[in-house]
């Protein structure tokens, strides 16, 4: 399933709640189905800064794919996360760097975030993107030697 398909089935499975009550429970639903993070992971430097909550993201490069995994301490951002994963994780730099989030608009969640939350989300996909650049300037650099 490419990035977009996976986008197309969040829109639609989100489509079907009417109630903005109902789509943050699924959200943090998604939070609880996120594998818990190894503690030893939860250092400064895989701490995101620019959210209110506290976020943890590690990234690593297996076969030409950048496998995600995260936490954090609030479970809407949680949810946020676990969401962002599900669409970009196990994926390639280039298809992580040509997909951008656009699911989250077309169902509405960055207009109903309050203005942290919605920094916070846009620092998560920051850093997935930054990720991505990193690991494909060195799959780029690997694949010159």
């Amino acid at each position: 399933m490419t990035i977009y398909e996976i986008q197309e089935e969040i829109i639609k499975e989100f489509e079907q709640y009417t109630d903005w009550e109902d789509r943050y429970k699924r959200i943090i639903e998604y939070g609880k189905q996120l594998p818990p993070l190894n503690e030893n992971l939860k250092t400064e430097k895989n701490k995101l800064s620019g959210c209110q909550s506290q976020v943890w993201i590690n990234a690593k490069l297996s076969d030409g794919k950048i496998i995600f995994e995260a936490d954090s301490d609030a479970s809407i951002v949680k949810g946020l996360i676990a969401l962002l994963i599900k669409v970009y994780s196990n994926r390639s730099p280039v298809e992580i760097l040509s997909n951008p989030p656009d699911y989250f608009r077309r169902i509405g969640i960055d207009s109903h975030l309050s203005p942290t939350r919605k920094n916070g989300l846009a620092a998560m996909m920051k850093q997935i993107q930054l990720y991505a650049v990193a690991f494909k300037a060195l799959l780029n650099k690997n694949t010159t030697q």
